[in-house]
């Protein structure tokens, strides 16, 4: 078995952590939540496993840190796997790389990437890397999320793996309709456009993407400060432009989320005072607006005009799940358990659907 106290991971883990100023649970792909490996985790099906004999690790001299690993193979590799010449070393090292990518949590990871690195070099992140861009390119952005993370866990702070991570986590939550799926792969591609702003400030193209990511979110006064950066470093003409009219587009959202903040602080009568002008506006459709008007009434205690207005939330949006809730501790409060249960039956219906 590999020596636990030499292992690839362990034995810089102190220095990288030192290096980024942060700690490991951030950045290291293995130590932080592995939400999107669920998703990923069917992928493992490609791959059976089996052990390099006794006399190829005396050979290659891999008896500290293979003896006793699991070899992933496909199953073409099998039989080249087990013949006279044996199997290209880099087949391996790409099926290793693409289990560390699937999980990085897997038990024998860090083998795998102590193994990668003396076949193929301490900058082997980069090969996967290039295939990630390639398969991107090529419409399996599966594979290429799978690459990215197999570069990240051997080198979590390389910048063109974080932006093309952060970019494939976008491009798959945008192409699917899974609530579940895009609210995880949207979280994980903020959380590495952020580290990338964060380790990279220079590079305009984060704080570009970041922008989009905080107006999809509805975080206004978040997207104007990154695309500020983004203006600031981009030579860019064309994106520039395109930025430059999204910010001008943002002044009133910018000044309803100001209303929504007031609310979220308690500041009843200061987030009416923002926000009831906007219902006779062009804003009048947005759901948010009148989720937190709702809020705000009934914290000032006017109870029948904050149900009207969650209901108003569901006419617009109706599978706002908060809006919901509100209503039916309105309803129970009232005593009427026929409406409180009608939306505690749509709250089921909805987590239902979401496990189907």
């Amino acid at each position: 078995m590999a020596n636990e106290k030499d292992t690839y991971l362990k034995k810089d883990l102190e220095v990288r952590e030192i290096a980024l100023g942060r700690p490991a649970a951030e950045w290291e792909l293995a130590a932080r939540p592995n939400r999107i490996s669920p998703w990923l985790l069917s992928r493992m099906d490609e791959f059976l496993f089996d052990e390099f004999s006794d006399e190829y690790l005396a050979t290659a001299k891999l008896e500290e840190l293979m003896k006793g690993i699991p070899v992933p193979l496909r199953q073409e590799d099998t039989l080249a796997f087990g013949s006279e010449k044996g199997l290209d070393i880099r087949v391996i090292c790409e099926n290793m790389a693409k289990i560390i990518g699937i999980d990085p949590a897997f038990p024998h990871a860090e083998a795998y990437m102590a193994f990668i690195t003396q076949f193929l070099g301490k900058k082997a992140y980069e090969l996967f890397t290039k295939a990630a861009g390639l398969e991107a390119d090529g419409g399996d952005p599966l594979s290429a999320c799978i690459h990215y993370r197999a570069a990240l866990t051997m080198k979590p702070d390389d910048r063109d793996s974080i932006y093309g991570y952060a970019r494939i986590c976008r491009a798959l939550y945008n192409a699917s309709t899974d609530e579940k799926f895009v609210g995880t792969f949207k979280a994980e591609s903020l959380a590495y456009f952020e580290l990338l702003t964060e380790l990279y400030p220079q590079f305009a193209d984060g704080w570009y993407y970041l922008g989009y990511i905080y107006l999809n979110m509805g975080m206004y006064t978040k997207a104007h400060l990154a695309w500020t950066r983004f203006m600031l470093r981009s030579n860019k003409s064309a994106e520039k432009k395109e930025v430059a009219q999204r910010m001008e587009q943002l002044t009133v959202p910018m000044e309803i989320e100001r209303g929504y903040n007031a609310v979220l602080a308690e500041r009843w009568f200061e987030g009416l005072a923002i926000l009831l002008p906007y219902t006779e506006s062009v804003y009048k459709d947005w759901w948010p607006l009148w989720y937190y008007i709702g809020l705000a009434r009934l914290g000032t205690g006017r109870y029948d005009e904050a149900k009207e207005n969650f209901i108003r939330v569901l006419r617009l949006n109706g599978t706002q799940r908060d809006a919901m809730k509100e209503l039916i501790k309105l309803y129970e409060e009232e005593g009427d358990e026929e409406m409180s249960r009608k939306y505690i039956d749509k709250l089921k219906l909805l987590d239902k659907t979401e496990e189907d």
